[in-house]
């Protein structure tokens, strides 16, 4: 049953609509958590859909744990069968199930980033490469960069005549047959060889678009293309997606996100509908006002505007120093000045800083 006392106009509209995709722009502080759970609750209770059925994805462990949680009280039938969790998780179980498919054993073992450092060391030295002039950092970084983008090695376009870059083909092509050897994958590797089983085995395919009747993402505008290959190939035949994210709060273009795939999804899933959370539940109306002015400048994003009821709050100070030893000496005096002379503590304060 929908918790309609909890739930403004547009999230309980969010909630019960299915039949064709969903997006949802979620501001910051508009209950997204709220929705994903109530939209479970809702497919479960109401519309009938088994939890096993059910796929929901995030980015991390700690916000699949929560949201795992939340289902557990909200729905009175056994969920322990609904798949909940990261994209590498998800995609990770479906590998140790049938990646033998692609020539590895079960038992695979997935490289951490350390790993594949190791791993892309030993290859460069393999090659009889200068480690130093080759540093395996740079290439490991370069190769995650070109999986992120789902750029093979027989893809790589060299478009310099610097020795030190025309080698990055070879050198991406070794290290991948190197992992294979060793029955290993990198993190990258989960997201990617899910979609060579696709590709090879459609039946396979065809079974886990069977399987999930409903895909539900979070943090949407921080999928990368592998991840939105994933999410698209189990949902393109019954459009039953709802994906929820904010272009204004994507952070991860450094790592392979694709803003892109937030602001195109109506060209990726014909039919769809966007609904906004504009109401803030978090912030004051000051804050909101003063964020909207930074993120409105942004060139591609959605149209939107968060509000609040909340209290208009205090205003915001902007302080400029010259260097960073008198921005530091500034941030300690206000630190100062607010525990002596308004009474605070230092729990009360917070400083953020980059």
């Amino acid at each position: 049953m929908v918790s309609k006392s909890i739930l403004n106009k547009q999230q309980l509209e969010a909630v019960k609509l299915i039949g064709v995709p969903v997006l949802i722009f979620a501001g910051a502080g508009s209950g997204k958590t709220r929705v994903l759970t109530e939209k479970i609750a809702h497919l479960v209770d109401e519309v009938g859909i088994p939890p096993e059925h059910i796929l929901s994805v995030t980015f991390t462990n700690k916000a699949a744990s929560e949201m795992k949680e939340r289902i557990h009280k909200m729905i009175s039938c056994d969920v322990s069968k609904m798949t909940v969790g990261t994209f590498h998780s998800v995609c990770a179980s479906l590998l140790r199930r049938h990646i033998q498919i692609l020539g590895y054993d079960n038992n695979f073992t997935i490289y951490d980033q350390n790993d594949a450092k190791q791993a892309m060391k030993n290859v460069i030295s393999n090659m009889n490469l200068d480690v130093k002039m080759f540093q395996p950092n740079k290439y490991q970084y370069l190769v995650s960069n070109l999986k992120n983008k789902m750029i093979y090695p027989d893809d790589v376009t060299l478009n310099t005549d610097v020795y030190i870059d025309e080698v990055l083909k070879d050198i991406y092509s070794e290290y991948n047959k190197s992992l294979k050897e060793n029955n290993a994958v990198d993190f990258d590797d989960l997201l990617l060889l899910p979609l060579e089983l696709f590709k090879t085995e459609k039946k396979l395919l065809t079974h886990y678009q069977e399987r999930f009747q409903y895909v539900l993402v979070d943090e949407y505008q921080d999928t990368n293309k592998p991840q939105f290959e994933f999410i698209y190939n189990l949902s393109k035949n019954n459009n039953e997606i709802t994906v929820v994210g904010d272009d204004d709060q994507s952070i991860y273009a450094w790592r392979g996100a694709d803003i892109a795939n937030i602001l195109n999804f109506s060209n990726s899933f014909p039919n769809s509908q966007i609904i906004k959370l504009e109401q803030n539940y978090r912030s004051t109306k000051v804050i909101l006002e003063a964020a909207h002015h930074v993120v409105s400048k942004n060139i591609n994003r959605a149209e939107k505007k968060l509000w609040t009821d909340n209290e208009k709050g205090e205003l915001i100070t902007l302080y400029e120093f010259e260097n960073e030893n008198k921005e530091a000496r500034g941030v300690v005096d206000d630190v100062l000045k607010n525990i002596k002379g308004e009474g605070r503590e230092l729990n009360d304060v917070v400083l953020l800083y980059r």
